[in-house]
């Protein structure tokens, strides 16, 4: 019985020195972050950049429409976007506006 009661405060421990240094799960990092897509540079996308590529950094141009970055929540349709067709970055992909 002593091994649970200890198991606690350890895990505790734990989970507290992994957040004081930045070694939380992905998904707990990006809590306060959302998918923008159209903002990333060529290379610097953090996923989803279509059919033949692996995902992060494998955006083809600048501004890809169907590759996206994390971003601080609340900032991504303010972002500028050249390809997008508000000019802004967008919450899902789009269709590249045409010049």
């Amino acid at each position: 019985m002593s091994q649970t009661v200890h198991a606690l405060p350890t895990a505790a421990l734990a989970f507290a020195l992994a957040a004081a240094f930045g070694a939380l799960p992905a998904a707990a990092q990006q809590a306060d972050k959302e998918k923008c897509y159209g903002v990333a540079l060529k290379g610097k996308n953090d996923c989803a950049a279509g059919a033949g590529t692996t995902c992060a950094g494998t955006s083809k141009v600048d501004h890809q429409p169907n590759a996206w970055s994390y971003v601080p929540k609340g900032t991504c349709e303010k972002m500028t976007s050249k390809t997008s067709p508000t000019g802004h970055g967008m919450l899902k992909e789009f269709k590249e506006k045409k010049a």
